[in-house]
């Protein structure tokens, strides 16, 4: 049996190395994308160094995700690279644009020239909804995002969707709500909270600073992620689903939840700042996994609790060694 081919955008992200390792494990030959001035943090994927292929490219070069379509010819391509972080977003609206946005334009075309056959997988996000008129959200709400990021995101996955139409090429968007794992950056809510949890616990850190705590999001576990974006692109047909865990936590349960884990009193410890407050907090995103339940298979393994367990277990590790 030949072995299969994948491309992967965004390796060096959360997503990115998760989803190498899954396809390295089902026997893949994998490629990541990486551009040749990349300052970007490799710690994720150093463990995987011999298993992987690094390929140059850039997603704001068209000619570069030409030759590396060509060259590889890929069965698989999933595209994770984008400028993700939603406040740098407003600071940098163009760049987010440019690579979120025009990115996948340029990477839709290069498939379409080079390896029209292959099965793509674009990376939408549940900021596409934005403001949603309707909770829990489906594959049929309205999009309406609410800073460039969702604007960004937005224009990928139409251009997906039409050039799935046009072309008649295999696409799929997976719009996916909020997924941590102990690889995620702790500038994102979920992470800083179980890093300071473990901070305290070890005595290095005597406070933490939140935000909104009645604040609620619809996390799961970006293994579950992942395997949801390879489960989407192995079926007869293409379509697009929502991954998320279809239920949602306040950021203070999520403080209960870590802080309990450890065994302090988190009331001893937390203090709210009024400059973590998100302008949209009101907004309720939560998706219906329905679709994706049905169609694919597909549903989360970890449950909230296990998730918060498996990071301040991971955070108090890291920070002990």
């Amino acid at each position: 049996m030949t072995t299969k081919k994948a491309l992967i955008t965004g390796l060096t992200g959360q997503d990115g190395s998760y989803l190498a390792e899954l396809l390295i494990e089902k026997g893949y030959q994998v490629f990541g994308l990486v551009r040749r001035s990349s300052t970007s943090n490799l710690e994720r994927i150093t463990h995987l160094y011999g298993d992987i292929q690094i390929v140059s490219g850039d997603l704001l070069d068209q000619s570069s995700l030409m030759d590396v379509v060509s060259e590889c010819q890929p069965d698989e391509i999933y595209n994770l690279a984008s400028q993700s972080y939603v406040p740098l977003s407003w600071t940098q609206p163009a760049l987010t644009a440019e690579y979120t946005a025009l990115g996948v334009s340029r990477l839709l075309e290069s498939i379409r020239r080079c390896k029209p056959d292959a099965r793509f997988y674009q990376a939408s996000s549940s900021e596409v909804f934005g403001q949603p008129d309707e909770s829990p959200q489906t594959e049929r709400t309205a999009f309406r995002p609410r800073n460039p990021y969702g604007v960004a995101k937005a224009y990928a996955h139409w251009m997906t969707v039409n050039y799935r139409q046009k072309y008649n090429l295999y696409n799929c968007c997976g719009i996916t709500y909020t997924h941590e794992s102990p690889r995620r950056g702790t500038e994102f809510v979920f992470r800083k909270i179980t890093h300071a949890v473990a901070q305290i616990k070890l005595g290095l850190a005597n406070e933490l600073k939140l935000g909104n705590l009645d604040a609620r999001r619809d996390w799961c576990y970006a293994k579950d992620a992942v395997y949801a974006m390879w489960l989407m692109l192995q079926q007869e047909q293409p379509d697009d689903y929502l991954i998320a865990s279809g239920e949602t936590y306040s950021v203070k349960e999520l403080v209960e939840c870590a802080f309990e884990c450890v065994g302090l009193n988190w009331q001893d410890y937390v203090s709210v700042d009024p400059a973590f407050y998100r302008a949209d907090e009101s907004v309720q995103l939560v998706g219906c996994i329905d679709k994706i339940k049905n169609g694919i298979g597909w549903q989360p393994q970890y449950s909230f609790s296990q998730l918060v367990e498996l990071m301040v277990d991971y955070d108090l590790k890291k920070l002990s060694s």
